[in-house]
């Protein structure tokens, strides 16, 4: 067998692997220095160009498409405030390419200096949008992320606040959009940013919709979700029109009461608060006091600690507030046994630091604030009471009791309103009707699949 031979190279073929190309013209030989100043005058104009193109509007489909997605409302809302800033920041970035390109013609100390003041303003723009675009980047990129189901089923609970708040009104209101949108954040306490205010998250500009924010451990934990309906009744005092009204009527009913001005100031630094409270307890029943005895309950020296400036009544005080309301709600017993539980635990308000005046006239305060609140006529409701809008009673905790029972099964709870679905997992929790584990993939699979 003839042994193989090697392919012939073709004359004058280089060997790939050990020859070096040759031709008949002298190689050029690299230069041993660069030109500097041409380059770099160019890419500082090409620089701030390039960045401000990159801090783009946001494009529907790229953070999902399921319906965890941020909605074509949320992303328009803010690409508005994004596109604000960029047309500024664009006209900056273009004025910087053409002084780039006049101290290339003519590099002078002026038209060096001129250039780079421009560019360091162009930055400061940059960083502007960059920290709103972050921002938003941050909160909608959430919605990839394995708590997809669990924010998409906040955002449907507040929803079903606004479309119960809305419908109840005794008169047609301007509807406000884009609904309101939660994320995860880490932390003790859930927050809110309402619709229209500065955030300094922002720099100071305003907030195109509500947003609600909520601690992991809520999240995993679906009965302490009475913080979202806390945090929602929020919002729904400002776009309904009673951010003035609340705090005026406070003031109007304990004044008739005979409070001496110091309480009554003290009551209306709280309005906020306490509004949100009582509102959360009509969105979603008694299960919601549960909820709130979970967050306050906390050491005697912390419960009955007075803060001269904290917007939140003080612990001791917020319970029986809301204890309160659950009785003129109906819920006389249960609200005996809340009563009786928080008194056992905190026998006597003056143990801790709480102003005299404040627990001497605290009988008559609480209740005169609860009916003034929630049971006599707002113009902004449409003449009807907050209760009127938001009626709770046994007919929906009835609803609430059998929802927790499919819940626990895994079956499917009906047409129940989402919001009464948190009272439900509060009761299927009690009642231990099913691990806490499966309550809570219950609940999201229920909430998401909406």
């Amino acid at each position: 067998m003839t042994a193989p031979t090697a392919p012939v190279q073709p004359a004058g073929t280089p060997d790939p692997g050990t020859a070096t190309a040759r031709s008949g013209r002298p190689v050029r030989r690299p230069r041993t220095t660069e030109p500097v100043r041409g380059p770099w005058l160019r890419a500082q104009g090409l620089n701030v160009t390039r960045h401000a193109a990159a801090l783009r509007p946001f494009r529907a489909g790229e953070f999902g498409t399921g319906a965890a997605a941020p909605t074509a409302g949320h992303l328009q809302a803010v690409n508005a405030l994004l596109n604000r800033l960029r047309a500024e920041l664009l006209r900056i970035s273009e004025q910087v390419g053409q002084q780039a390109r006049q101290a290339a013609g003519r590099p002078d100390t002026r038209r060096l200096q001129t250039l780079l003041t421009t560019k360091e303003q162009a930055h400061t723009w940059v960083r502007e949008v960059e920290r709103i675009w972050d921002f938003y980047f941050e909160l909608f990129g959430q919605r990839q992320s394995v708590f997809a189901d669990a924010l998409l089923s906040c955002d449907r609970i507040a929803l079903s606040c606004y479309q119960a708040a809305y419908l109840g009104v005794g008169e047609a209101k301007p509807l406000p959009a884009p609904p309101p949108f939660s994320f995860m954040r880490t932390g003790f306490s859930p927050a809110t940013f309402r619709r229209g205010i500065p955030l300094r998250r922002l720099g100071r500009r305003l907030n195109p919709f509500p947003l609600v924010q909520l601690p992991y451990h809520r999240l995993v934990n679906p009965w302490t979700l009475g913080a979202v309906l806390h945090e929602v009744s929020h919002n729904l005092q400002s776009d309904l029109g009673l951010d003035r009204a609340v705090p005026r009527a406070i003031a109007r009913r304990l004044l008739a009461e005979g409070c001496p001005p110091t309480v009554v100031r003290t009551w209306v630094r709280w309005n906020r608060e306490i509004y949100a409270d009582l509102s959360a307890l009509l969105l979603g029943g008694p299960a919601v006091l549960g909820s709130l005895l979970d967050v306050v309950g906390r050491s005697p020296s912390s419960v009955l600690a007075y803060n001269p400036r904290g917007p939140h009544p003080t612990p001791w005080f917020r319970v029986w507030i809301s204890v309160e309301l659950l009785r003129r709600m109906g819920f006389a017993e249960l609200a005996d046994r809340y009563g009786r539980l928080w008194s056992s635990i905190y026998p006597d308000p003056r143990a801790g630091t709480l102003p005299r005046e404040l627990v001497s006239t605290f009988a008559t305060a609480h209740p005169a604030v609860v009916d003034a609140l929630c049971f006599r006529p707002f113009p902004q409701l449409g003449r009807r009471s907050l209760a009127r809008v938001l009626p709770f009673g046994g007919k929906e905790y009835a609803m609430q009791l059998e929802a927790a029972e499919r819940l626990a099964a895994g079956t499917d709870p009906g047409i129940i309103p989402a919001r009464f679905l948190i009272g439900a997992t509060r009761s299927a929790l009690d009642r231990r009707l099913a691990r806490p584990g499966v309550i809570t993939r219950n609940f999201y699979s229920e909430l998401a699949r909406r």
